[in-house]
């Protein structure tokens, strides 16, 4: 199951940075964040949770996490994990993803190689998106890295689409990264692709679209969407920007 094109709304939440109507505490990320999906359902294409941002506060945080996505109902969810370890582990993984969290894709580390990620490509339904080219500045210590003449992270794309699946295949790569998310449309003009990066991590949304040349894409707004007005029209503000980049990226 692939998402419609469009915008990803990402609920990265940081306590430290909830606006002005939440306190500054864990109990409120659960609050600020059903409002946040409450603002941008009718638009927004997929939810997109890094987990991270929630284990990092403990059972509050975990508790929030799955009342978030008890909000979002139907609509569909991305786990930012970026899983990938021994094939057991893996298994392990992605039943905590897929069937506890219900969430419809989840994001792969490919670097332990065919039977790390095996194990999330074999569920039915689901889809993983595979780290291709990231948008932060590390991607230059190892996915640019050439093998041969090719790029390490068009190898590992390569590789990957060669491999059985049961569920869908798709691939993260980066708006910051448009000259090559543009040289790979036209090598990959169909593989769905995941692409974060857009707003406080520099990406721009109308040259990331363009460069992705109408193939299957979702685009992750998430630091310039949630934290974009600080008062207490922040509610309102993260609508009508939900509804702004999202005719944009449905171009």
């Amino acid at each position: 199951m692939v998402p419609r094109n469009g915008l990803c709304v990402g609920l990265d939440l940081d306590v430290e940075k909830l606006p002005a109507p939440y306190k500054k505490q864990v109990v409120d990320l659960q609050r600020f964040g059903c409002d946040v999906v409450d603002a941008t359902k009718d638009v927004a294409s997929c939810y997109k949770f890094n987990l991270a941002f929630y284990e990092q506060y403990g059972r509050a945080g975990i508790d929030a996490l799955y009342a978030i996505r008890e909000r979002i109902g139907d609509a569909y969810v991305i786990a930012d994990a970026k899983r990938g370890d021994i094939g057991n582990t893996s298994a392990a993984y992605a039943k905590a993803v897929f069937e506890d969290l219900q969430a419809d894709a989840i994001t792969v580390s490919p670097y332990m190689g065919r039977d790390s990620v095996g194990p999330f490509l074999d569920v039915q339904g689901k889809m993983v998106y595979v780290l291709a080219l990231t948008s932060n500045p590390g991607s230059y210590d190892f996915q640019r890295r050439l093998v041969g003449e090719t790029p390490l992270y068009e190898l590992v794309m390569n590789t990957i689409l060669s491999w059985p699946r049961a569920g869908d295949l798709g691939f993260v790569v980066g708006a910051t990264n448009a000259y090559e998310l543009a040289m790979l449309r036209t090598k990959y003009s169909d593989a769905p692709l995941l692409i974060p990066g857009i707003g406080a991590q520099g990406g721009d949304a109308e040259q990331t679209v363009a460069a992705n040349a109408k193939g299957p894409a979702v685009f992750n707004v998430s630091r310039g969407l949630l934290y974009a007005d600080a008062t207490d029209s922040c509610i309102e503000t993260i609508a009508r920007l939900a509804r702004e980049y999202n005719v944009a990226m449905m171009q």
